[in-house]
């Protein structure tokens, strides 16, 4: 994948010729990364979404097996989708727009109550938050 890193950290139980194998089956190629470790052990792996639902379950099961095997603790992964829980790229750079729009173009001499109103319905509070 161009869009990933030269070099990155992936669990040693998994061959150089099944990682390559596997990343024809992630969209944009964009295999898993292991982006962030907690001194506890506790580790943040990031991917895409794998291409065909019917291999999902196999290479979700092999990926998934191998980083709980790589963990100091054993730990089971816990995996969620960010997509329906996290705004798209375009959802965030629209807010933004709003924000800036409303800094700069609403006088902040009208009533506070609105502007605040105004502030909430551009979402890049909910965003950042």
């Amino acid at each position: 994948s161009t869009s990933l890193p030269e070099y990155f950290v992936v669990p040693s139980s998994l061959a150089d010729q099944d990682l390559k194998l596997y990343s024809y089956s992630f969209i944009g190629r964009r295999m898993p990364l292991w982006s962030w470790n907690h001194p506890n052990g506790s580790a943040l792996v990031r991917m895409a979404n794998i291409k065909d639902v019917l291999q999902q379950r196999r290479i979700d099961q092999r990926i998934c097996s191998a980083i709980t095997r790589s963990h100091p603790l054993r730990s089971d992964v816990y995996k969620s989708d960010l997509d329906k829980c996290l705004p798209n790229i375009q959802e965030i750079q629209a807010a933004h727009i709003k924000l800036k729009q409303l800094c700069v173009n609403e006088p902040f001499d009208e009533t506070e109550e609105k502007w605040l109103s105004s502030l909430e319905n551009t979402r890049w509070l909910e965003y950042i938050r």
